[in-house]
């Protein structure tokens, strides 16, 4: 505010207001109005960030969906020559790989605890979690069921080099991307024995054992001493799309989930 000195001229004659004379003084601003704050009285709100509910969404409906989906298609076979649906239940052995795995996600820090489960998380994010990490489980058991050979010699050669593999990986790797490189390897080359080498030595004719003998002795003979199940060709392409989600679903996992369920 401007003091003014005393002056005889009238108001409305005074023309140069740089001639008057005055000093400024400090006064309260009990009066002074935010013309930006009123003017923004009324408008309405500016929507919140999508950034927590895409989070949310991508672990706990995207991500489970993913993992069952692989747990579903893991143990389908289709048997030849008949092209049936068979359904293969998971050896005792794919449960332990299934666990020494998950517990490999949690010491290399693909998956940590406190981010998962914790106080600070709500009960309902921390059931989730559970919910989540069971469906990872259980997409480990159907890979593991799905790499492996049924059964003979040849099971038992890919479970003791799963086996191997696991254990080194147990005390070698602590990086989590590493981890998942390893785990790529590895399925990749299981994958590519079962459904590219036993696959392509099994003999899928039909009719009596000697007719089959005789129209592919090689392939017959070799059937019957590695002990290998007759599947279609189709086995392969459903197998490789489960792999294909499975790691998918591995990429898609964040250590932490506190983000996500504490924004929504």
């Amino acid at each position: 505010m401007v003091k003014d000195h005393d002056t005889t001229e009238p108001a409305e004659e005074i023309g140069d207001l740089s001639a008057i004379d005055g000093e400024l003084v400090e006064g309260e601003d009990e009066g002074y109005v935010d013309t930006a704050s009123e003017s923004e009285i009324g408008r309405p709100a500016l929507p919140p960030s999508p950034d927590g509910n895409q989070r949310a969404w991508l672990h706990f409906v995207l991500l489970p969906t993913v993992f069952m989906t692989v747990a579903l298609l893991g143990g389908l076979r289709i048997a030849a020559p008949e092209g049936e649906f068979v359904f293969v239940r998971p050896a005792l052995i794919c449960l332990v790989f299934a666990v020494i795995l998950t517990v490999l996600f949690v010491r290399t820090g693909l998956i940590s605890v406190q981010g998962w489960f914790s106080e600070s998380i709500p009960t309902l994010g921390n059931i989730a979690n559970g919910a989540v990490l069971l469906s990872l489980f259980a997409a480990s058991v159907q890979m593991f069921n799905s790499l492996i050979p049924e059964q003979g010699l040849a099971f038992w050669v890919v479970s003791f080099c799963f086996l191997w593999t696991l254990g080194v990986s147990f005390f070698t790797v602590a990086d989590p991307g590493k981890l998942v490189r390893s785990v790529v390897a590895l399925f990749s080359l299981a994958f590519l024995t079962k459904y590219f080498i036993l696959l392509n030595l099994t003999s899928t004719s039909s009719g009596t054992w000697l007719q089959r003998l005789w129209d592919d002795p090689t392939k017959e003979a070799l059937t019957y001493l590695l002990d290998l199940p007759r599947y279609a060709s189709a086995t392969g392409y459903i197998q490789f799309f489960a792999a294909g989600l499975f790691l998918l679903g591995l990429f898609l996992v964040r250590p932490d989930t506190r983000s996500a369920i504490g924004e929504n």
